[in-house]
This record gives C-alpha cells, structure tokens and sequence, in this order.
C-alpha cells in the first residue's frame, strides 16, 4: 500500500506575471466563515520547469490554545478522534477513540474553560483550521480524495486563502486510485492574446 501519492507540478504555460500555483483541500464540513489553507505553494515556476512532491495519504492533528501553547502533531485516521483535557501539566492533546462518524477526524474540547484553534495536516503542511473551539464543541475535518489547483499572487502556504482566491477558476482532481501525476499548466500570455491559465492532469500512474 502507497504511503503518499507523487505529483508533479509542470508550467507549459505562457504566464507572465510569475503567478503562484497553490494547492489544497476543502473541508466538506467547514462551517460558514472557515476557508481553505493553502496547503502548497510553488512560487518562481518558470515556463518548462517542474516542481515534484508528495501527497501523503496520512493527516496528522494539533491544536493552539489559548494561552498560544502549540501541541505536537499526532498521527489521525478518519474515523477517529481526539480531546483537549487539562491535566496537572496544562492542556494536553490526546487520543480520544472514535470518532461520531467514520470519515472524520474529530477534536473534542473537554476543558472546563478555554477555547483552542484546531488543525490537521497533511505531510507536517496545515491543511484546515478551525478556530475558537470552546469546551462541549469539537473541530471536524472531511476531506475528498481529491486536490484543488489554482494560480494568483496573494496566497501564502499555511495561509487561510482569501475569497477572491476561490472565486478564481481553479480545478478539481480526483486521486482516486492515483500513484502517482503530473499536473500541467498551460494558457497565459499578454495582451489580446492572453488565454485563462488551465490545468490538466497527465502522465497518471494507478495503483497497481
């Protein structure tokens, strides 16, 4: 069984404004307010270059309380889920059991007081947020098997993405039963010639 998915980011495109190409993920129980993270970012791509990386199959979680303590990530599976407890050290991240529903990833805040922002992860990068989680409320997390892709200037990896970045054209792929891709771009250009940048998904190795 793969551990992650290879990909490769290939510009064929006529860009001239240096664009950065972003990938991520959305959240298919966010509530209203909570955008996606820019989970990859590749800056300074130049026409016929390549940037190679992996998509890991695994998440992991953490979580930021209030008092900006910062947790170490641990290792989820949908169906799983998590608690933020206070113990005679402080607040404390640990496994819970699982989860109310099978594909997701839950972390349940059973402190008496204190709210925290949780976060999963896909290979160490944040992949979703959820803030001002407070004691009896969780943060969920489910997730497609599948990558969004778009190009634009003002996004930042790690970063909530902004709503005039999703509004732009970007593209949806399926991983389903993928090894391993390459994800083109191409389009571009100045002037009355200049074509939307598109993306395609090539080169698809399956799942043996």
């Amino acid at each position: 069984m793969i551990r992650a998915i290879q990909l490769t980011f290939k510009n064929l495109s006529n860009d001239v404004n240096n664009s950065k190409v972003y990938f991520f993920q959305r959240n298919v129980i966010a509530g209203l307010g909570e955008l996606p993270v820019a989970w990859k970012v590749i800056e300074n791509c130049g026409r016929n270059d390549t940037n190679s990386f992996d998509f890991p199959l695994n998440l992991q979680v953490g979580v930021t309380d209030s008092y900006n303590n910062v947790t170490p990530l641990l290792d989820a599976v949908p169906g799983q889920s998590f608690e933020v407890v206070l113990d005679p050290s402080g607040d404390v991240l640990q496994p819970l059991g699982l989860s109310t529903s099978p594909t997701e990833v839950q972390i349940n805040n059973n402190m008496v007081k204190g709210a925290f922002s949780g976060g999963i992860y896909r290979g160490d990068s944040l992949l979703a947020r959820k803030t001002g989680v407070y004691p009896a409320s969780m943060a969920a997390f489910e997730f497609k098997p599948s990558i969004w892709v778009g190009a634009g200037s003002q996004v930042v990896q790690g970063e909530v993405m902004n709503s005039a970045v999703l509004s732009q054209s970007n593209q949806e792929f399926s991983l389903i039963g993928i090894a391993s891709a390459t994800i083109t771009m191409r389009g571009g250009g100045a002037g009355a010639n200049a074509q939307p940048l598109t993306f395609t998904l090539e080169n698809v190795v399956n799942v043996a």
